[in-house]
C-alpha cells in the first residue's frame, strides 16, 4: 500500500487556521464530501466520536484523526496543513499543524490498520514533516507525501 492509493491530490489542503478541533473536522468533512462524496456532517460526527475515545494527536505537531464510515468500499484520506497550529490534546502537548485524516469502510479490518500504520510511519519522518511545513502549496504537499522514498526514509 502506498499513500497515492488512499490520498487524492484534491484532498490535500492548506488552511490558514482552525479555531478548534471541531472546526478542523468540519473543514476535513467538507473535503471528504467534495472529493470522496461522503456526507460532511456524518464525517464530522464520526471523527468526533473517535476523538472522544482519546486524542488522535500523536505528537510532534501531527494528528491522525480517523473513522470508519458506511458507504465506503476503500480506505481514503485527506491531508491538511494548518498555517496556525491548533491545540489537539496531543500526548506531548505540542499544537498540531499537520493532520492526516483517514476514512475506512465500516467492515474494514486490516486495511484500515495498514493505512493508519503507513501514515504514521510517513509522518514520523522529521525531515519530511519539515518539508511539508515549509511548502504551503497543495500540489507540492501531495508530491512530498506520495513520493515512495518518503516512507523508506522513515
Amino acid at each position: 500500500m502506498e499513500l497515492s492509493s488512499i490520498l487524492r491530490p484534491e484532498a490535500v489542503k492548506v488552511f490558514a487556521a482552525a479555531s478548534s478541533k471541531k472546526r478542523l473536522f468540519q473543514e476535513i468533512g467538507d473535503v471528504a464530501q467534495s472529493v470522496y462524496h461522503l456526507d460532511s456532517s456524518t464525517t464530522v460526527e464520526a471523527l468526533l466520536e473517535r476523538e472522544s475515545l482519546g486524542p488522535t494527536g500523536v505528537g510532534h505537531g501531527v494528528a491522525l484523526p480517523h473513522a470508519r464510515m458506511s458507504g465506503l468500499d476503500e480506505v481514503v484520506g485527506a491531508f491538511v496543513l494548518l498555517e496556525k497550529p491548533l491545540d489537539f490534546g496531543s500526548v506531548d502537548r505540542q499544537p498540531v499543524d499537520l493532520a492526516f485524516a483517514l476514512f475506512a469502510p465500516e467492515d474494514s479490518g486490516v486495511e484500515h490498520l495498514k493505512a493508519l500504520a503507513l501514515v504514521s510511519r510517513t509522518l514520523r519522518n522529521t525531515a519530511l514533516c519539515s518539508k511539508l511545513r515549509a511548502n504551503p502549496d497543495p500540489a507540492t504537499l501531495y508530491t512530498l507525501l506520495t513520493t515512495p522514498n518518503a516512507v523508506q526514509a522513515a
